[in-house]
C-alpha cells in the first residue's frame, strides 16, 4: 500500500442529483491547475470511502485480501476504493478519476437495490454530471472490477451521450446461470457471504438476494430483470474474461464480450489472480493503450491491435504462451467429441455394445482419463453430453477437469485466491435437463426424472487455457457433490454448492447414447 501522491486536487462527498431528485455523492481526484482532463470513473455499492486504513506502521491492506488472499504480489496507493482503479496511477497521466457511491450506499442517498434496475438510470446521469463539469474535457471512461464491472454494462446498455468507452473487468451478465444457480444448481457459500456483507454496509437498503435465490428455482421474470441489455451496448470496450474466476465471473464476461453490440472491443484473457492482474503492470499497460486512444484520441496503435489477448497456461504459475488472436476461440480450433468408455477411456467414437457407469451421488464418481501423444492445447469452454439415470432423487451432476502430470493433479488459479486443481467445471441439476429448440438447456422449467427414465444432461464447462504436454492425462471426473470443502482452510472459501440427494446416478454408454466430451483442441 503506498501513500497518496502530491499535487492532486482531491474533492471528497461531492453531491451530484439525478433525474428523480435523489443526491448521489462522488470523490474527485484531478491534475492540478485549470486544464481540463479526459474522466475515468466507478460506482458501486461497497462505500468509496472503504480504502486502505492508515497505522502507525504505514497502510493496512483491504480485510477482504485477508481472507481471499492473492499468490502474486499486489501494489495500489491509499487512494483506492474496493476493485476501483487507483488515483495514483491515473492521475499522473492527465485523467481525473470519479468513485461514485450508487443509490443507497456509502454516502449516497436513497435506498440501494443490488443488481437493481434503476442503477443504469442512476450512472448515465452521473456520466453525464461529470461530463458537464469545466475540470472535465466531456469524455468518459468507465473501469473497474467485479460489480464495478457490472454496474458498466447497466450504464452502458443505456447509451449515456458522453460515454466514450468501458472496461468491465470480470464482470458477470447472467446472474442466474452464471452464479447462484449455474445449471440450476444452488451456490450455497458465496451468495450468503456477500449478501451478509453488503447487509453491513447499508443495513436500510435491499439485500434480499439469497431469501429469493432460495425462493426461486427456476429461472424467471424476477431474474431476468437483475440482468443488463448488454446487446445495446455500443461504445468501444476492453473486457477482461479471465479463466481463474470459474463460478462467479468467468461465464458472463465471455458472453459479454461476445453479446456487446459494439464495433469496436477487445478481449482481455489470463489465469492469475483478480486482483493483482488488475492492477499488474500488463494490465494497465493494456487499460492506458485503450483509455489513450478513445478518451485522448491518440493514436497508439489500438485499432489495428488483434481483438483478442489470449494466455496459456501449462500450471498455475507457469505461462507458455501470450499472444493476440483475431477471433475466440481461436482459428483453428478442432472440436472433437471424446465418447466415454466403460474402462475409464475415451474414443473417438461410442462403444460398440451398450453399457453402463453408476456412482454413489454422495460419495462416488466416475472418471475417465485421457493421454495426449503430442503437445496440445485445449483453448475455450468444453461440453459434456451425458445420457443419465437417477435413482432416489434430483442429483446434481458436477463435472471437473483436471490435468495430470506423471499421475498427480496439476494446481491451477481459481476464483477466490484458491490454488485448486481443476482446469475447469460445470454442473447440471437433471431435472434441468429439457432443451429449448436451438439445442440449449433451459432453466425455466423442471422435469423430475421418473424411475427407469433416461435423458441427455448437457453440461457446460467453463473456459480455459491450458496446454497439456505429450505424456500428460486430462482427466475428467462426474460425480454428486461438489470438489472442493468451504472451510477457508482447506477449501473453495466461500464457493459451495448444494449437495445431492443420497442416492444413485447411471450413466448409459453406447449406441444410442451421446455420451461424450467435446473438447476445444489446438495441436501444437
Amino acid at each position: 500500500m503506498t501513500p497518496p501522491p502530491e499535487g492532486v486536487h482531491v474533492e471528497y462527498d461531492v453531491p451530484v442529483p439525478v433525474r428523480d431528485g435523489a443526491i448521489l455523492r462522488v470523490d474527485v481526484y484531478r491534475p492540478p491547475g485549470s486544464s481540463a482532463s479526459p474522466v475515468i470513473m466507478s460506482a458501486h455499492p461497497y462505500g468509496k470511502q472503504y480504502r486502505p486504513k492508515q497505522t502507525r506502521r504505514g497502510y493496512r491492506p483491504f480485510p477482504n485480501l485477508r481472507i481471499l488472499p492473492q499468490s502474486q504480489p499486489i501494489s495500489f496507493s491509499a487512494w483506492t476504493g474496493w476493485e476501483a482503479p487507483d488515483p495514483a496511477y491515473w492521475v499522473p497521466r492527465g485523467y481525473a478519476v470519479v468513485n461514485a457511491d450508487l443509490r443507497g450506499w456509502g454516502t449516497s442517498e436513497g435506498t440501494g437495490t443490488l443488481l437493481g434496475a434503476d442503477e443504469g438510470e442512476d450512472y448515465h446521469d452521473l456520466i453525464e454530471w461529470v461530463a458537464a463539469q469545466p475540470w472535465s474535457t466531456g469524455r468518459v471512461g468507465l473501469n473497474g472490477v467485479s460489480y464495478l464491472a457490472l454496474s458498466q454494462w447497466a450504464a452502458a446498455a443505456t447509451r449515456p451521450p458522453h460515454l466514450a468507452a468501458i472496461c468491465p473487468w470480470e464482470g458477470f451478465t447472467d446472474f442466474y446461470r452464471d452464479v447462484a444457480r449455474p445449471g440450476g444448481v444452488r451456490e450455497n457459500g458465496m451468495m450468503i457471504v456477500w449478501t451478509k456483507g453488503t447487509a453491513r454496509t447499508r443495513p436500510d437498503s435491499s439485500v434480499d438476494l439469497r431469501r429469493q435465490q432460495i425462493a426461486r428455482p427456476l429461472h424467471d421474470d424476477w431474474w431476468a430483470e437483475r440482468d443488463r441489455e448488454i446487446e445495446k451496448i455500443d461504445v468501444p470496450a476492453l473486457v477482461c474474461a479471465s479463466f481463474s474466476d470459474h463460478g462467479l465471473h468467468t461465464r458472463g464476461s465471455f458472453e459479454g464480450f461476445r453479446r456487446i453490440a459494439s464495433r469496436q472491443k477487445w478481449l482481455y484473457t489470463h489465469r492469475a489472480p483478480k486482483w493483482s492482474a488488475f492492477y499488474g503492470d500488463d494490465a494497465l499497460a493494456e487499460q492506458t493503450r485503450f483509455f489513450d486512444h478513445f478518451l485522448k484520441g491518440e493514436e497508439n496503435g489500438q485499432d489495428a491491435l488483434p481483438p483478442v489477448r489470449l494466455e496459456v497456461r501449462e500450471d498455475a504459475d507457469t505461462v507458455t504462451s501470450v499472444r493476440r488472436e483475431r477471433h475466440w476461440p481461436p482459428d483453428g480450433t478442432t472440436w472433437q467429441r471424446w465418447h466415454l468408455q466403460r474402462d475409464g477411456g475415451f474414443s473417438d467414437r461410442p462403444g460398440p455394445s451398450p453399457a453402463t457407469s453408476s456412482f454413489r451421488t454422495r460419495r462416488g464418481s466416475l472418471v475417465h482419463r485421457h493421454r495426449f501423444q503430442t503437445d496440445t492445447e485445449i483453448i475455450g469452454p468444453m461440453r459434456l453430453r451425458l445420457a443419465v439415470e437417477v435413482e432416489g432423487g434430483d442429483v446434481n451432476v458436477f463435472a471437473g477437469v483436471r490435468k495430470l502430470h506423471g499421475g498427480r493433479p496439476v494446481a491451477f488459479e481459481s476464483a477466490y485466491g484458491f490454488r485448486g486443481s481443476l482446469v475447469t467445471s460445470g454442473m447440471r441439476k437433471a431435472s434441468h435437463h429439457i432443451l429449448d429448440a436451438d439445442g440449449r438447456p433451459r432453466d425455466d422449467v423442471a422435469e423430475p426424472l421418473q424411475p427407469g427414465q433416461i435423458v441427455q444432461l448437457e453440461i457446460e464447462l467453463l473456459p480455459s487455457a491450458t496446454l497439456f504436454k505429450a505424456g500428460e492425462d486430462l482427466e475428467l471426473e462426474i460425480q454428486g457433490r461438489w470438489f472442493h470443502a468451504r472451510n477457508p482452510f482447506t477449501g473453495q472459501f466461500p464457493a459451495y454448492y448444494e449437495k445431492s440427494p443420497r442416492g444413485t446416478c447411471t450413466v448409459h454408454l453406447g449406441p444410442g447414447h451421446d455420451t461424450y466430451l467435446e473438447v476445444p483442441a489446438q495441436a501444437q
